[in-house]
């Protein structure tokens, strides 16, 4: 129950239906949330609305999205009072586009962008959502969520669902139920299954798998570099090193942060204002959002006071995650000194 709470007294609100209201599921519900995907899934990125691109099959799924581990997810929204079938309906379709690779992903995001009237290139929207630096088959798509969202659900869809969840699956029920308040429609949304006092924990289980399976995926370079600037030598340099140290010594040799940022990929050089400590720039940090309206991971940034950039008044962080074509980008940084002025070579083994 939602109460209104005045000095005067506690009075409980009215609980209204979807249907009274004529609110509906396609025109209402589905629309608003695909502009407000937060409010029932979190840190996701909308690639397609009503999906149905399989054989055999006019079904359709109402949201399809991606997370930040690169998982698909799909959204199915119900208004009615039970949740009907819906969790069933939601496997067939996890089963149905559990095979999508990287390549369709970036097609079928590119119409839904020009069907939505959004600008920017669907692939490299994509690769800034996820914080990759180029596309990696073998880590996209390695498992898919779901997120039923209804009015209410009824106790076989929750038993199932909680059963599903224990053998593996990643299936999450978000309650909507809507309240009247005077003229006004108020919505009190709450994930039921899982418990947010549980989620926390099911969430680092699964990261701790992620992170396995991206150690797996993911071939580490193991390169050194050696960086000459003029008398310095600094020797035996990992990738991510050597971008942060030529991004200071060009900062320190006259390179603007703006020059930085035209080289650097959108979401991987970030500021705050004023030249701070690191306590203060994760505090600042904290509250800048990324295109897609959510927060920057500072693990994946240089941010130890020893390793940010001070300016012109600002602070900035730069990124730590530097792919195979990273050294293209360190190359570009370069070009843009004077001819000489850094230089560097792979360490003798």
């Amino acid at each position: 129950m939602i109460y209104e709470l005045t000095r005067d007294a506690i009075t409980k609100l009215d609980q209204t239906t979807f249907g009274s209201q004529a609110i509906s599921e396609r025109g209402d519900l589905q629309r608003l949330f695909k502009q407000h995907i937060d409010v029932i899934a979190p840190d996701t990125l909308i690639i397609a609305e009503e999906f149905c691109e399989w054989d055999e099959s006019k079904r359709r799924i109402d949201l399809l999205a991606l997370d930040r581990e690169a998982n698909l997810v799909v959204i199915e929204l119900k208004r009615t009072e039970d949740g009907g079938h819906m969790e069933l309906q939601a496997i067939r379709y996890a089963a149905m586009i559990s095979a999508m690779t990287w390549t369709k992903a970036v097609e079928i995001f590119g119409r839904y962008l020009a069907a939505s009237r959004i600008d920017g290139e669907a692939e490299a929207l994509i690769l800034e959502f996820l914080g990759w630096d180029e596309p990696n088959e073998d880590n996209f798509a390695q498992d898919v969520r779901i997120v039923l969202v209804s009015a209410e659900f009824s106790k076989e869809i929750t038993t199932s669902v909680i059963w599903l969840n224990s053998h593996g699956l990643d299936i999450r029920c978000v309650r909507l139920r809507p309240y009247l308040l005077d003229a006004r429609v108020l919505l009190d949304v709450q994930q039921i299954i899982p418990l947010p006092e549980a989620d926390a924990f099911t969430v680092q289980l699964k990261k701790k798998v992620q992170e396995q399976r991206i150690a797996r995926a993911f071939n580490p370079d193991f390169t050194k570099y050696d960086l000459t600037a003029g008398d310095q030598i600094l020797k035996r340099l990992t990738k991510r090193a050597l971008a942060l140290a030529v991004v200071r010594h060009g900062m320190a040799l006259g390179l603007t942060p703006q020059q930085v940022a035209s080289v650097i990929p959108p979401g991987r050089w970030i500021s705050v204002e004023g030249e701070t400590s690191a306590e203060e720039f994760q505090a600042k940090a904290a509250s800048l959002e990324t295109k897609f309206g959510g927060r920057y991971d500072l693990r994946r940034f240089f941010w130890e006071d020893d390793e940010l950039i001070r300016a012109g008044g600002r602070t900035y962080a730069l990124t730590n995650q530097w792919g195979l074509h990273g050294l293209s980008k360190i190359d570009e940084l370069i070009a843009l000194l004077p001819p000489g002025t850094l230089h560097y070579e792979k360490s003798a083994e």
